[in-house]
Parts: C-alpha cells; structure tokens; sequence
C-alpha cells in the first residue's frame, strides 16, 4: 500500500513517492499529481522540456498491499515513454 490516505488528501503523498522514483530514473523528470474523483484515480503528468506524458493510477493500484512494485514499475516505464516521445 502507497498510502493510507484516499483522495484528494493522498495525492501530495503520492506525489512525492513519484517525484522521488522519477528522480532516481532522470533528474530532469518533474512528476505533477491530483486526484479525479470522477473516475477515482490518481492523474499523473509527467514532464521533462517540452514533453509531456499523463497516465493514471487507480485508487485500488495505491491502496491494496504488495501492489508497490507495480505502480514502480509502470511509473518506470512511464518515465521511459516520455523520453522516447518525438
């Protein structure tokens, strides 16, 4: 579990677990987050010059044990996509 926290309250808590992986990947990476409470999800944007790349997370991702892994490794990948982005 990322957080025991829900909506809006988790997503600075969130985000600084995202800034720092992404600071881990590439320094240049800024990782900005909110919460949709439309669609229940955690809305990240990711930033690095002119490129952007937005994706989200559910809250179910973030609050259900042994899932840390695996929002990490999508935020990875997400973090690599942006740096392919034309």
């Amino acid at each position: 579990m990322l957080t025991d926290k829900n909506g809006e309250a988790a997503a600075s808590e969130l985000q600084s677990w995202a800034n720092e992986i992404a600071k881990h990947a590439d320094e240049a990476v800024e990782v900005e987050m909110y919460f949709d409470s439309d669609s229940n999800t955690f809305v990240l944007r990711l930033v690095k010059g002119a490129r952007v790349l937005i994706f989200r997370l559910s809250e179910s991702q973030v609050h259900s044990d042994g899932r840390e892994a695996e929002c990490e490794r999508t935020l990875n990948r997400k973090i690599k996509d942006l740096w392919n982005l034309i």
